[in-house]
């Protein structure tokens, strides 16, 4: 089964032009000494440069200062068909869920309807976590906002900053055609939850490359209604891995295409390639490729899991599911700290179809331990030899 590569149409690096038009957040009224909220002087510099006509404004955080900021919506459509965002400062959310009592909870900085967006810098967007981690398993009404949403936002371009600590998703890219991600330093504890890197939903020709990230959840999570995805040279770990899903949730019909992961390493993670869905959803996951993966101490190396539920749901078992099929895993190698190191759990009622397995080669990390591969209605074929054996892989 051979799959085909997949990109972004937008694959240069985000840079901003020397002679741009920039709007300085100083000259605005922020202050930038991370005790006065500076949200008020942001939005006033943003409807400076949205409204602008000259050539590549540019909202410009400068370094060496630290931003306070509340909930923040940067709106467009703007006049020009590109736009900078400059961030070589540091931008901190409120720390204490008190003072969010009057706030958006679900988002802290978003981006709505800007086309043409680059975002690139030096800088850090701190989501000051800590607190709303400790409340996650008392409150459970709390939602936890995501700390940078881009929300049907086309040729939109991320580069060089660092995120740190989001009380959820680090960054969500929500309905956007044309996205490129690159060199992002992400980190959140591995005990922090729901701390996603990177969230993908209903966006098409997204292609993230050459990013760290380090979290206590997925690295990279595609949802439902995207495709063309490309992921490659992306380290990973600690975290749940790179996963494609979760899909029909709720009974939701979802679906995800053309999908390629490659050259990424997955170091102490809880999943390694993961495709997981719902009982009860419908939809399918198809045209999906791993490629070039090595592992280091990972508990799931590779994983299709059909039976997907969290803690938070009494899931049922339920006969509809999402169709898989078209799936590839070639040159899979590395190391799993459990037995099971290949598990494909598929739909009793809608088995995986033409899963391609190829030069798959998967010790455990415990010297003297073995691994193994286990099935359940999984069809597909295998190119020469697996370690673990890959026998239980139906024809």
């Amino acid at each position: 089964m051979s799959m085909v590569r997949l990109g972004s149409s937008m694959e240069e690096p985000c840079e901003v032009p020397r002679n741009y038009n920039a709007v300085n957040v100083i000259q605005m009224g922020a202050v930038g000494d991370g005790e006065t909220d500076d949200s008020q002087a942001f939005i006033r510099a943003w409807e400076s440069v949205c409204g602008a006509t000259t050539k590549a404004p540019t909202l410009y955080i400068p370094d060496k200062k630290t931003f306070l900021l509340k909930p923040l919506k940067f709106r467009g459509p703007c006049k020009s068909p590109v736009i900078y965002v400059l961030v070589q400062g540091n931008l901190v959310a409120l720390a204490e869920i008190k003072e969010w009592e009057d706030e958006d909870t679900e988002h802290w900085i978003v981006f709505s309807d800007v086309n043409g967006l680059s975002v690139t810098g030096n800088g850090q967007i701190d989501g000051e976590g800590g607190n709303w981690w400790e409340q996650a398993d008392k409150r459970k009404d709390y939602i936890r906002p995501t700390a940078l949403e881009f929300s049907n936002c086309n040729n939109l371009q991320l580069s060089g900053l660092t995120h740190i600590d989001s009380p959820s998703n680090h960054i969500s890219i929500n309905g956007c055609n044309g996205v490129t991600i690159s060199n992002l330093h992400i980190t959140a504890p591995d005990s922090s939850p729901n701390t996603d890197g990177i969230d993908i939903s209903r966006s098409l020709f997204v292609h993230i490359h050459d990013c760290y990230i380090g979290t206590g959840d997925d690295c990279v999570a595609i949802g439902g209604g995207s495709s063309n995805i490309t992921i490659d040279r992306v380290s990973c770990g600690p975290g749940h891995g790179i996963s494609v899903g979760s899909l029909g949730k709720d009974g939701k019909s979802e679906t995800v295409e053309d999908v390629l992961v490659k050259d990424c390493h997955f170091n102490g993670t809880t999943n390694g390639a993961r495709i997981k869905t719902w009982q009860g959803g419908s939809g399918y996951a198809r045209r999906i490729s791993f490629e070039g993966i090595t592992l280091d101490a990972v508990a799931n190396p590779i994983i299709i899991d059909q039976y997907y539920c969290n803690k938070d749901h009494d899931c049922k078992n339920q006969t509809e599911a999402v169709a898989v099929s078209d799936v590839s895993f070639i040159g899979v190698r590395g190391t799993s700290t459990t037995e099971e190191a290949i598990q494909f759990s598929c739909s009793e009622s809608v088995a995986c179809a033409n899963i391609f397995v190829s030069d798959i080669h998967i010790t455990s990390s415990v010297p003297g331990e073995i691994t193994r591969a286990s099935c359940l209605d999984a069809h597909g074929s295998v190119s020469g030899p697996s370690v673990p054996p890959l026998d239980c892989l139906k024809q």
